[in-house]
C-alpha cells in the first residue's frame, strides 16, 4: 500500500511527491499524459519560483527578466500606464521545462511517476483510499492510506471527494507569435470585462499573447479581435481552465487537494504556479499519512500562508469592472516605480510601496 497516490503531475503535484519521499513516503504520481503536455497555461512567474529550483534548473528554465508592466485601458492605442522596478521582479519560463524539472526531482527522491495513467475514480474508505487508474495495460486498483487531488481545474479527484466546486472557472487561450523579442515589460489590456488580456515577450522563444474571461464571454471571439490589434500571426495555440475562489474546505478524512485542483490561484491575474508551490511544502511538511488528523493542520496552515493574498487579490480584480474613466485615475495614481511583490497582493500597503508612491507622486 502506498501511503499517498498524487494525482497530477504538474508543478504542485511532483514537488508534493518530491518532498513528501525526502521524508521517507512511499508515493506514486500517476499523469494522464505525459508530463507537462500539452501547455495550457502561461510561464510568467515572480523570482519566488526560484526558491524551489536548484541554480542549474534556473539557467535552463529562464526566458526573459521582467522589470515592470504597461497597463492599457483603451487597448494598445491607448495611454499605457507604467509600474516597473530598478531589477528584475519576475521571470518568464520554459512552463513544460518546469513541469518536467519537477518531476525529475520527485523521481530523484524516490518517488514513482506514471505516465499516460488516468485516474477514473476514487473511493474513500474507513482505513484506505482505493484509487481506479486507465493505464497502457489497462484498468486496475491502487490502494494508498491517502490520496492527494493535482489535477488541475476540472480535478477528477475534488469531484470523487465530493468537495465543492471553485468559486468560478475563468476560460484561458495563449497562442504564440515567433518573433525574438527580449523586452523588459508586460502589457496587460485592460478589455475583458471582470479580467484581461496580455502580452509577454519570451526572449527567444517568442512572444506570448493570451487573454481570459467567465464563460459568458466569447473569449475565442475576444482572442481573435485581440490579434487583430497587434497585426501578429500566432501559432501553437492553446487553451486551459483557471479556477478562482477555493471552497472552504479542500479535504476530506483521507484525501486533499493542492494547486489549481484546490483553486489556490491568484484572483486578479489567474496565476498559481508559486501558490501550489508554497501549498504542496505546507502539505508535505505536515500532513502524516498515518494521522488523518494532519489533514485539518494542512488546511489551517495553507490558509495562513495565502489565504490573505488570495482575498487582496479578489478586491484587486473588482478593479477590472470600474469605468474607465475610474482606471484611468487609480493607475495614474499608483504608477511608477512599485514597492509590491506580484504574488503578495498585502504588499500594496507595505512601508516600500508607500514610499515608492510617495516619491512617485513628488514626480508627477
Amino acid at each position: 500500500m502506498y501511503d499517498f497516490v498524487v494525482v497530477g503531475a504538474g508543478p504542485a503535484g511532483s514537488h508534493f511527491a518530491h518532498k513528501s519521499a525526502e521524508l521517507g513516503n512511499k508515493i506514486v504520481v500517476f499523469e494522464g499524459g505525459e508530463v507537462g503536455a500539452p501547455l495550457s497555461c502561461s510561464g510568467h512567474v515572480s523570482l519566488d519560483l526560484w526558491r524551489y529550483i536548484s541554480e542549474k534548473n534556473k539557467s535552463k528554465l529562464i526566458q526573459n527578466e521582467i522589470f515592470g508592466a504597461r497597463f492599457h485601458v483603451n487597448g494598445s492605442d491607448g495611454r499605457a500606464h507604467t509600474f516597473y522596478k530598478n531589477e528584475p521582479i519576475s521571470n518568464v519560463i520554459d512552463r513544460v521545462g518546469l513541469d518536467r524539472c519537477l518531476a525529475k526531482m520527485a523521481i530523484d527522491s524516490g518517488a514513482e511517476i506514471e505516465e499516460r495513467s488516468t485516474v477514473i475514480g476514487v473511493k474513500e474508505l474507513k482505513e484506505r483510499v482505493v484509487v481506479k487508474v486507465r493505464g497502457p495495460d489497462g484498468k486496475r486498483e491502487v490502494n494508498t492510506k491517502m490520496v492527494v487531488g493535482c489535477d488541475g481545474p476540472n480535478s477528477r479527484v475534488r469531484r470523487s471527494l465530493g468537495i465543492r466546486e471553485p468559486d468560478e472557472l475563468l476560460h484561458g487561450i495563449l497562442g504564440f507569435e515567433s518573433t525574438v523579442d527580449f523586452g523588459n515589460f508586460v502589457d496587460v489590456y485592460l478589455n475583458v470585462p471582470r479580467f484581461f488580456s496580455w502580452r509577454i515577450p519570451r526572449g527567444n522563444a517568442g512572444v506570448e499573447y493570451g487573454i481570459a474571461g467567465s464563460p459568458d464571454i466569447d473569449i475565442i471571439g475576444e482572442f481573435e479581435k485581440l490579434i487583430d490589434s497587434q497585426g501578429v500571426q500566432v501559432e501553437n495555440r492553446c487553451s486551459g481552465m483557471i479556477p478562482i475562489g477555493p471552497p472552504r474546505s479542500v479535504s476530506t478524512k483521507r484525501g486533499f487537494l493542492i494547486g489549481d485542483a484546490a483553486s489556490q490561484t491568484k484572483p486578479f491575474t489567474g496565476g498559481g504556479i508559486v501558490y501550489g508551490l508554497i501549498a504542496s511544502n505546507c502539505a508535505a511538511s505536515i500532513v502524516n499519512p498515518n494521522k488523518i488528523d494532519t489533514i485539518d493542520m494542512y488546511e489551517q496552515n495553507w490558509r495562513k500562508g495565502i489565504g490573505r493574498e488570495i482575498e487582496m487579490g479578489k478586491w484587486i480584480r473588482k478593479g477590472y469592472s470600474l469605468p474607465r474613466v475610474v482606471q484611468e485615475i487609480g493607475l495614474q495614481v499608483f504608477s511608477g516605480e512599485i514597492g509590491v511583490h506580484m504574488d503578495r497582493p498585502t504588499s500594496l500597503f507595505s512601508r516600500k510601496q508607500l514610499e515608492a508612491m510617495k516619491e512617485n507622486l513628488k514626480l508627477k
